[in-house]
């Protein structure tokens, strides 16, 4: 039993190093969102230029941030929880809820969410669709394929978070 626990703890070291890495990462990329939009905004307010290009980055990065910065979220247990009977569950109950939700919930609907966009994102890349505005970003089709990227940084963190539960269940555990 130790050894598949280490193997267990192992994976789960792995796809949190993969998510904490990640998740730094796109913290960057809110302090070029920031910068991009006050260069905006000085730009239109200072010099009367507009851009789209520029304001659309802002919105790309922005949904950067959110796609694939859900998993680091997941990790951190940063998500929202209804908590009324959550926060009086002992430790072992919280890892049952959170290992049921995990089971029922978020992986169900990010395995729907990868399957559904798939088609999506292929015609989104058959066509290297761009912006419908003029002067707007030529990468759509880049933008969409972070959904299934999304779906799959969720499933990965969501296996982590299902082992990490599970472990946590098991009876006479030395770490307990």
């Amino acid at each position: 039993m130790i050894n598949k626990t280490g193997s267990i703890s192992r994976v789960i070291a792995f796809i949190d190093r993969l998510t904490q890495l990640t998740g730094v990462s796109i913290a960057w990329l809110l302090v070029a969102m920031v910068l991009i939009q006050t260069l905006v905004v000085i730009l239109r307010y200072g010099f009367d230029i507009g851009s789209i290009a520029l304001q659309e980055s802002v919105s790309y990065i922005h949904a950067s941030c959110f796609m694939l910065g859900a998993a680091y979220t997941l990790k951190i247990d940063g998500h929202v929880r209804v908590d009324i009977f959550y926060r009086n569950f002992g430790p072992r109950g919280q890892a049952l809820v959170n290992l049921l939700g995990s089971l029922l919930l978020l992986l169900p609907v990010c395995g729907f969410i990868f399957w559904t966009s798939l088609e999506y994102v292929q015609q989104a890349w058959s066509m290297k669709e761009q912006s419908s505005d003029t002067g707007g970003l030529p990468i759509v089709y880049l933008l969409k394929t972070l959904i299934p990227l999304l779906a799959i940084s969720l499933i990965l963190q969501g296996i982590a978070e299902i082992a990490r539960n599970g472990l946590q269940l098991l009876p006479n555990r030395a770490d307990q």
